[in-house]
């Protein structure tokens, strides 16, 4: 059995629009009674039933201790030379703290929020080619710092 709507439009009534039926008032299947009605309207309480849309502390969590341990595991062989080790653990780390900046920039624009300079989502403005170009530029340079620094170890 599907789950459709039902034809419930009666051969005397005729199409209905595709805003509802066209007339307005009490058809037989209705209320009879207008006051019932009115008082019915006058006691419902409107709800808003889609979230607020912003970060949740459950949201944040888990990023916040994947990027911490990424972050630790990353700066901990840099300065204490742990050996052979040491640079796979680093890489590793930095890789865990790449994976938590990516789940948070996903979680945030989730919720609506965007980068600094970037149109928000859905305002058909297009993003200025120089602010994604510092960005693609500091992205470059963090990696090549990093990369740069992990080798130094071996």
């Amino acid at each position: 059995m599907e789950a459709s709507p039902r034809d419930t439009a009666h051969e005397d009534q005729g199409q209905l629009s595709p805003d509802g039926p066209e007339t307005t008032g009490v058809v037989d299947d209705g209320p009879d009674d207008t006051d019932e009605a009115a008082a019915a309207s006058a006691n419902e309480v409107e709800v808003e039933l889609r979230p607020q849309r912003r970060m949740r502390i459950w949201q944040t969590a888990p990023i916040v201790v994947l990027a911490t341990v990424g972050s630790l595991m990353f700066a901990f062989p840099l300065a204490f030379e742990f050996g052979d080790g040491g640079a796979v653990v680093a890489m590793l780390g930095l890789l865990l703290s790449c994976c938590a900046a990516g789940w948070a920039m996903m979680a945030g624009r989730r919720v609506g929020l965007t980068w600094p300079g970037l149109p928000g989502r859905g305002s058909g403005r297009r993003p200025d080619w120089r602010v994604i170009a510092a960005y693609t530029l500091m992205v470059g340079a963090v990696a090549v710092l990093a990369v740069w620094r992990v080798a130094r170890l071996r």
